[in-house]
């Protein structure tokens, strides 16, 4: 492993800076591509009964339509597949032409798509939801770009004594977007609903949907694409980082040039030890390769959201969809989304800037997932408790601390240390891997979850749902067996068009069993805490072979 005093002394440099004026910079410019990301991703969750209204509503329907299942499995989901895709393929284009150009690349992706999905056209249902889940596709496409470079971009900026606060804000954004995104739907729904007065489903099913509630989700769609055209001017003025452009592309003098800017203090070049370090044979070995294998495979693998407007309803926070109309409906389930925002998952993200410096990653991530594992078996054990009236609010408390910990836990540090572990050459590739890795799980939930959650009785779920026996677990392992289990066990209470599930209780207990799970690969991750990137990569950059 590299001694320190032998490093480059750019790398240096930037290792022991004092925190200043660019880092918070390079905190506000990244950390808006995760404001947007998480705003495109929660926002569809707002508006998906909505549309089911709009578009799948029948006159001898005694509840209001709801989009079937294929198609609200698709909507919710083909983002998270786009996303899962973009993570692979622009951490590998980081590392090949830059982190800087790719970060253009999907920004303008990401306002482009942001803009079309609001813009969904066609004559009939299939068409409006066929253009709304191409446009959805290419916008995760983009938005999973920016997982791999905004940690790699802000691991690289970073000082080594405060860089998992660094990275971690960045990924705290996350909480604004989603908290933007409901404060966003309650604003457009009650404005909407002030102008169109309209009964409730049970007092006239007809016109409990004013035309004009079309044009909510498509604001609501659309306002995403606002926030990320605003720092593109900015991510096109900000300089390549040092590593990528010194131990990468190799160019010593442009790296100490950009850094001398950016530091405001001299830097030497070190062209002759660049030329040593790109000779050194332990710094050739690529991605497929059992070195790599050996230096990182187990990091690799241990770097590897509930649907609640389904809970809330299930739990009667939200009221029944029949007792509201339309525009009613997008305001109560934005309202409870962004309480739930603003008291556990906004304060769980910002105690992960605050304490991942202090008490480590690997703390961190273990205690989330104990107490995520803990909240969760307490909620799923006795669920028909906190189903009862008296005891709702205790229900939400439960709720809340689960989101708490997957933030002040595992949702922050598998982002921040996938971006600390792997070499700078690597680095953008790995990130991308990783959290493909744990899209692929979300994708599962949200093709499985809506499914799940539905009545095991057949006579209480939703049509186009078949009960599911409490027995076949099998149907939760696929992606869309697992939303199918989460419906109702029975079929009178499930969503139209699903079939019986195994019901949310089991849902929950399923999520449990995979949280316990996440706390022993965690054992698989290295502490990175106060340590160089080099140091925390064994990568060696001393030009001593």
């Amino acid at each position: 492993m590299a001694v320190e005093n032998n490093n480059l002394q750019v790398l240096n440099a930037l290792d022991l800076a004092k925190t200043q004026l660019y880092h918070f910079t390079a905190i506000i410019i990244a950390g808006m591509g995760f404001f947007t990301d998480a705003y495109d991703l929660f926002s569809i969750s707002l508006v998906t009964k909505l549309l089911g209204r709009l578009y799948y509503t029948k006159p001898d329907l005694l509840k209001p339509g709801t989009l079937p299942p294929a198609v609200a499995a698709s909507v919710t989901g083909v983002a998270l597949v786009g996303t899962l895709a973009g993570q692979l393929f622009f951490g590998w284009l980081g590392d090949k032409m830059g982190r800087k150009k790719v970060y253009g690349m999907t920004l303008v992706l990401m306002v482009v798509c942001s803009v079309a999905s609001g813009l969904s056209l066609g004559h009939t249902p299939k068409g409006v939801m066929t253009t709304l889940c191409f446009f959805r596709f290419w916008l995760g496409f983009g938005i999973g770009g920016d997982y791999p470079l905004s940690a790699t971009i802000m691991s690289e900026y970073a000082n080594k004594k405060t860089r998992g606060a660094f990275i971690a804000a960045v990924f705290a954004m996350q909480g604004f977007g989603i908290l933007f995104s409901g404060i966003v739907a309650l604003i457009t729904s009650a404005g909407f609903d002030h102008a169109y007065k309209s009964p409730t489903f049970q007092e006239n099913a007809a016109l409990s949907t004013v035309p004009q509630a079309d044009y909510i989700w498509r604001i609501i769609l659309m306002f995403g694409s606002l926030p990320a055209a605003l720092t593109y001017y900015w991510r096109m003025k900000m300089p390549e980082t040092a590593r990528y452009t010194a131990l990468v592309a190799k160019d010593a003098k442009r790296a100490a040039q950009d850094m001398e800017r950016v530091l405001q203090v001299e830097i030497e070049s070190e062209e002759a030890k660049i030329e040593q370090i790109s000779r050194d044979e332990s710094n050739q070995f690529g991605l497929f390769s059992w070195e790599f294998v050996r230096r990182h495979g187990l990091h690799l693998f241990g770097t590897q959201n509930l649907f609640q407007k389904d809970v809330f309803s299930a739990v009667g926070w939200i009221p029944k969809a029949p007792t509201m109309n339309a525009v009613q409906e997008v305001y109560k389930i934005a309202r409870a989304q962004t309480l739930i925002a603003l008291c556990s998952t906004v304060p769980g993200y910002w105690f992960t800037v605050a304490f991942i410096d202090i008490i480590g990653r690997f703390a961190i991530q273990l205690m989330g997932f104990f107490f995520m594992t803990v909240f969760m078996f307490a909620i799923a054990i006795p669920y028909h408790h906190w189903t009862l009236e008296a005891n709702r609010i205790g229900f939400i408390v439960m709720y809340s601390l689960t989101f708490f910990f997957a933030n002040f836990g595992p949702n922050a540090t598998t982002f921040v240390v996938p971006a600390e572990i792997f070499p700078a050459r690597l680095r953008s590739t790995c990130h991308g891997i990783s959290a493909a890795a744990g899209k692929a799980g979300a994708i599962v939930g949200a093709y499985g979850f809506l499914y799940a959650a539905q009545s095991k009785d057949p006579t209480k779920t939703d049509a186009g749902y078949p009960a599911a026996a409490a027995g076949k677990a099998g149907a939760i392992v696929g992606a869309y067996g697992f939303l199918y289990a989460a419906q109702s066990k029975d079929p009178t209470k499930t969503d139209a068009g699903y079939p019986a599930g195994i019901g949310i209780k089991n849902s929950l207990i399923v999520l449990r069993c995979i949280n316990a799970l996440g706390m022993l690969c965690t054992f698989c991750v290295p502490e990175t805490k106060g340590k160089s990137l080099e140091e925390a990569s064994q990568e060696s950059i001393s030009g001593e072979g």
